[in-house]
């Protein structure tokens, strides 16, 4: 992996912009498809949201095969769906899904070391008048960053485990260090993409104010700049690891 120049960063950008936009139905359609899936699972006291997190693996594979195809010319069907669902591949991204999920028990165990009894009440009160303890705004900063270094080590795992039969420990050694090495690509990225959202999310206030059609206007916008971030990260995938073969198969577990 050679040295990427920052400015990628928004080169990436508007190149998942140039795949959104070769089939933006199919995309959504996806997208809400995926949604609709995860809050089912999730309507399972403790188990359905155990089972979402493992999972997320597979849900992100569907939309990496997706751009894949998009960037081969080829229609999206509604199997890619199934992409991650799929055996063996399931097993190697619902194994990338359990160490998130064993991350996330841990950060989730620190938040309630750290944080306060009065952090937590408020967060469960929302309608109670926030008092802020700078200790906790610590606290929350130090798990934000942790947070965000488990994102960065799954980033690539799935498809590294998918299209390069990676297995799920060396995917992610091999995804977070490849984000590491470009951390200040994907901070471009990031950046170039949060602004562009934070300015449409303005415009679109402007246009239709903060009432019901405002509210519904700013939640189709979320779901877009997520699909945005999701053609962008296949954009980033593409010229770190290079493009998948067409005839990439899953990952095989030993």
């Amino acid at each position: 992996m050679s040295t990427i120049a920052a400015k990628t960063g928004w080169t990436w950008l508007k190149q998942g912009m140039g795949l959104f936009r070769k089939q933006p139905a199919a995309l959504t359609t996806l997208l809400l498809a995926n949604v609709l899936f995860s809050f089912a699972i999730g309507i399972v006291p403790v188990l359905g949201q155990i089972a979402a997190v493992l999972l997320i693996p597979s849900f992100s594979m569907a939309f990496m095969q997706a751009c894949r195809m998009i960037d081969q010319d080829q229609r999206i069907s509604p199997a890619v769906l199934l992409t991650g669902f799929r055996k063996p591949a399931v097993i190697a991204l619902c194994k990338i899904g359990l160490a998130y999920l064993a991350v996330t028990a841990l950060l989730t165990l620190i938040g309630y070391l750290m944080l306060s009894d009065a952090f937590w009440h408020q967060a469960a009160n929302p309608t109670v008048a926030a008092v802020i303890d700078p200790s906790d705004v610590l606290g929350v900063l130090l798990i934000a960053v942790l947070e965000i270094g488990t994102l960065m080590a799954l980033c690539f795992a799935s498809p590294l485990a998918f299209w390069q039969q990676m297995p799920p420990g060396k995917a992610i050694f091999y995804s977070f260090f490849a984000v590491m090495r470009s951390a200040r690509v994907f901070l471009v990225m990031l950046m170039a993409w949060f602004g562009i959202f934070m300015a449409t999310t303005v415009v679109m206030l402007m246009v239709f104010g903060q009432d019901t059609s405002g509210r519904v206007a700013i939640t189709w916008l979320g779901f877009l700049f997520i699909l945005l971030l999701q053609c962008a990260m296949y954009a980033a995938y593409r010229q770190i690891f290079g493009v998948p073969a067409p005839d990439a198969k899953p990952a095989a577990v030993g």
